[in-house]
C-alpha cells in the first residue's frame, strides 16, 4: 500500500467530504480512498461509453414526443404537499 498526502486542500472540501462520509457511514479517509478508487476504475470509461450507446439508441424512440419540463413537474409535486418527503 501507498500513502498519498493531500496538501492545501480548502477547509470547506474537508467539511463536504466528511459530511460525504458520514453520509455513505465511512471515515474520512475510507471516503476519500472510495472516491480516488472510483476515480481511477479503468471500468467507468466503459460504463460511461455504454450509457451513451443506450442513449443514443433510446433518443431516437422519443423523439417528437411532448416532453413536460422538469420544473413543471416539481411544481406540480411541490404544489401537492409532497415537498417534506425528500
Amino acid at each position: 500500500m501507498v500513502t498519498i498526502n493531500v496538501r492545501r486542500l480548502d477547509e470547506d472540501v474537508v467539511e463536504r467530504l466528511k459530511r460525504r462520509a458520514a453520509l455513505n457511514n465511512r471515515s474520512l479517509e475510507g471516503e476519500a480512498r472510495h472516491i480516488l478508487q472510483c476515480a481511477a476504475d479503468d471500468d467507468m470509461a466503459a460504463k460511461r461509453a455504454a450509457f451513451r450507446e443506450t442513449m443514443d439508441r433510446l433518443r431516437p424512440l422519443t423523439e417528437g414526443r411532448k416532453q413536460t419540463p422538469a420544473e413543471v413537474l416539481i411544481r406540480e409535486d411541490r404544489d401537492r404537499g409532497h415537498r417534506d418527503d425528500y
